[in-house]
Parts: structure tokens; C-alpha cells; sequence
């Protein structure tokens, strides 16, 4: 990057803390629910005995991924862990060794906020762990307690009435696998905290199309800065928006993706499980809202480009199943929204704030159109970028974490990013 542009750049960014300072944003794609509490629905269900939310297994890409191995005490991995001393749950701790205490970070944050759904379904309840991290071979072969990504879980008071709910509390509360196991217990995991997938998560697959506004059709993967791509305005009316860069982007790996199906028209949309797309969800209310890929039902509606007459168009979603594709691609645009496969999405994730979230990427997108006005391939030197999370969204990530999990926080300090 030149170096007669970085105070420019410096300072949009820094304007950019505005509004994480109100917003907690964090990276731009990923599983789970990222920064802040989860929005509970009205009525929440309980778990069957023996169901298991997502409905794949343990150790596959669309749940908590595949064992990495054994910590032990002396490995170099037990920095990894990090001990949980919330006075909010209560641990077994059987070897009084502290070891149920041990956690990865992010199994930590989800146990914690779960403690809190706890003590707020069943006030006077605590949240209590059986088995956290096992370092004395206790369970079967490639267990992810041994990586101390799993938790078994009761309430303080040992009621199994209560373990349905338990579990789904869980689920809510963002582990990446929740099992109702046993009578006796609940069984949570989450992905690696070095996993790709915890951090990021694609959005669409590469072989998704996008229509430029010569009517041709591009796959996502081969999007280039300057291409104009259909999207939509504040108002809801088709726009052809500038494409900026890709957010994420990986060529290699393969991950799970929602697959949403409509009526007449038939669209089949690709993405992943933290995506915003644009719904109506009740056939009373037509009102346009914002939801998850992963909370997106058969009978809501999504809006698709209706070929006749070139206007958006709410259709009822048919059918939702789960597949894997290679490859994975988060386009930015101006506006940011998109048409993918001909379905109006967001181009963000992890938030359910498509406003915020906006906001949050306005400093990048304005650096963008400064630069290509004014630098000769600025435009290029913003938006550049191999594979990988974009280091605007990088720096987002890590802002979000200083903001909830630091006493003290810098803003100048991350200006060491860029």
C-alpha cells in the first residue's frame, strides 16, 4: 500500500470504531452467533432424549470438525486452555485437580452464557459441569474432551426434568454440538479456536452465480474489482452494485451449506449457516425482516428476481437440506447486498443486523471509492487479498473481542493491523 495514503486510511478507519464502540461487530462470515447474546425465540422446545442439534455428527464440518489431538499437561497445546472460575457454575472436579475448570476460549464464552440462560429459565438454579477437559483417558478414543472443547453439563439441582431444556439452552447459547446424551447429562462441544470454520465460514460456494449488469452470468469465485452485480437498494428495487472485495475467501476447503429451496419461481440457494438473508415469516405481517440461514423454515418467504418483469418477488421457501461444497467466497458490495443464484441475501453474517453490520464496513467502503477516484489503482491496493479473511474484517474480529473481553481498550492500538 502506498505510504502517501495510510494517514487517510488511518484516520476512515478509525472513524470506523464509532460505531463498534455501540455495535460489538465482529467478523463479517461465520458459524454461531459471534459477539452478544443470543436472541431467544418466543417459546422454546426441548431436546428428545438422544436428539442432537445441529443433526449431523460430532466431528464433521457442520458441528464442532474433527479431533486434533490429545492435550496433555506437558504439551505445547495446554496453553490452549484457559481455566473457567464463574462463580455462576458449579464444576464436579472428581480428581480435584481442577481439570473439569480447563476449557478452550471459546467453549469457556459458551458456557458462560449459558450459566446465564440458566439461572434466568430457573432462578436459583446454577448451571453444573460433570466433565470438562480429561487428561486421564476416562473417554473413548478421539474424545473432544481431551482438547477440552467438550462439556458435560447437569443443573445444580440434578432435576432430569429440566435436561431437555437444558439442551436447548445450550444450543442457544452457541455450542457448536448439543447432545442430550444420557438421563444423566448433556453433552456440548465447539469447534477448534485454530479452526478456519470458528472464525470465518465462507458464505457462499464458488460455484454460486451472480448476474452483472450486462445480463451475463458470473460464478462468485471469479468476481473482479469493478464487475457490477445485481443487488438491492434500501427500498427493496434492483441495483447493479459495485463489487469490492471478498471478505472471506478460501478455494480449498470444503464446508457444509444450507440449501434453500422455493417454489415456482425454483431457486436453490447456497449458504452457509450464520448468513442474513431477507425473509418474511408470516403470511400476516409482510414485512420484510432479517434472519439467519440456519432459522430460515419452509413456508417463510425469500425474495427472488422475478425475470419478467425484473423486480424482486417474495416466494415461499419449499424445502431446506444440507450439503457439502468446495470452496467458499463472502463478496462485499456497495450496497451490501447481493442477488445469489437469484435470491436477495445480505452480504454479512454473524450479527442479525444487516443496518449495523453495513455500518460497520462504511469506513473500508468509502476508503475504496476515495482511493479509486483519486489514486491510480487505489481501488485495487484496499480490496487486494489472497486467501483468507480480509484484513478489514480481520481487525473487526479482534476489536470485538478487545471491546467484550479486555478491561481496557486502546482504539490507536489496532491501527497496528494495518
Amino acid at each position: 500500500m502506498r505510504p502517501k495514503v495510510m494517514p487517510f486510511l488511518r484516520t476512515i478507519v478509525l472513524c470506523g470504531f464509532i460505531y463498534l464502540f455501540f455495535v460489538s461487530c465482529g467478523l463479517a462470515c461465520g458459524p454461531g452467533r459471534g459477539y452478544g447474546k443470543r436472541r431467544h425465540p418466543g417459546k422454546l422446545t426441548p431436546l428428545a432424549y438422544k436428539q442432537f442439534i445441529p443433526n449431523v455428527a460430532e466431528k464433521t464440518l457442520g458441528a464442532s470438525g474433527k479431533f486434533e489431538g490429545r492435550i496433555t499437561r506437558n504439551s505445547d497445546r495446554f496453553k490452549e486452555l484457559t481455566p473457567n472460575y464463574n462463580p455462576d457454575i458449579i464444576f464436579k472436579d472428581e480428581e480435584n485437580t481442577d481439570a473439569d475448570r480447563l476449557m478452550t476460549q471459546r467453549c469457556k464464552e459458551k458456557l458462560n452464557s449459558l450459566a446465564i440462560s440458566v439461572m434466568n429459565q430457573w432462578p436459583g438454579v446454577l448451571l453444573r459441569v460433570t466433565e470438562g477437559w480429561d487428561e486421564d483417558g476416562h473417554h473413548f478414543e478421539e474424545s473432544l474432551h481431551y482438547e477440552g472443547r467438550a462439556v458435560d453439563i447437569t443443573t445444580s439441582d440434578r432435576d432430569k426434568s429440566k435436561y431437555g431444556m437444558l439442551s436447548r439452552l445450550a444450543v442457544e447459547a452457541g455450542f457448536d454440538w448439543v447432545y442430550y446424551e444420557s438421563k444423566a447429562h448433556v453433552h456440548c462441544s465447539v469447534k477448534a479456536e485454530n479452526s478456519v470454520a470458528a472464525k470465518s465460514g465462507g458464505c457462499f460456494p464458488g460455484s454460486s452465480l451472480v448476474t452483472l449488469k450486462d445480463g451475463m452470468t458470473k460464478y462468485i469465485k471469479d468476481l473482479k474489482l469493478g464487475d457490477k452485480v445485481q443487488a438491492a437498494d434500501e427500498e427493496g428495487n434492483v441495483v447493479y452494485s459495485d463489487f469490492l472485495l471478498f471478505m472471506d475467501q478460501d478455494t480449498q476447503t470444503r464446508r457444509l451449506f444450507y440449501v434453500i429451496e422455493t417454489t415456482e419461481p425454483k431457486r436453490k440457494l447456497r449458504v452457509t449457516a450464520a448468513h442474513l438473508i431477507f425473509i418474511i415469516n408470516s403470511t400476516e405481517n409482510s414485512e420484510m425482516s432479517i434472519t439467519y440461514a440456519s432459522k430460515v423454515k419452509p413456508g417463510h418467504k425469500v425474495f427472488v428476481i422475478d425475470d419478467t418483469v425484473g423486480k424482486l418477488k417474495a416466494v415461499t421457501v419449499e424445502r431446506i437440506h444440507t450439503e457439502e461444497f468446495h470452496s467458499s467466497f463472502a463478496p462485499l458490495t456497495a450496497h451490501g447486498t447481493i442477488l445469489v443464484d437469484q435470491v436477495l441475501t445480505s452480504c454479512y453474517a454473524v450479527i442479525v443486523s444487516h443496518k449495523w453490520a453495513h455500518w460497520a464496513f462504511a469506513p473500508l467502503q468509502l476508503s475504496y471509492r476515495f482511493m479509486s477516484l483519486f489514486v491510480p489503482g487505489g481501488g485495487s491496493n484496499i480490496t487486494c487479498q489472497v486467501d483468507g479473511v480480509h484484513w478489514y474484517s480481520k481487525m473487526l474480529f479482534h476489536v470485538g473481542t478487545w471491546l467484550l473481553d479486555r478491561d481496557s481498550f486502546h482504539p490507536l492500538g489496532i491501527l497496528n493491523w494495518i
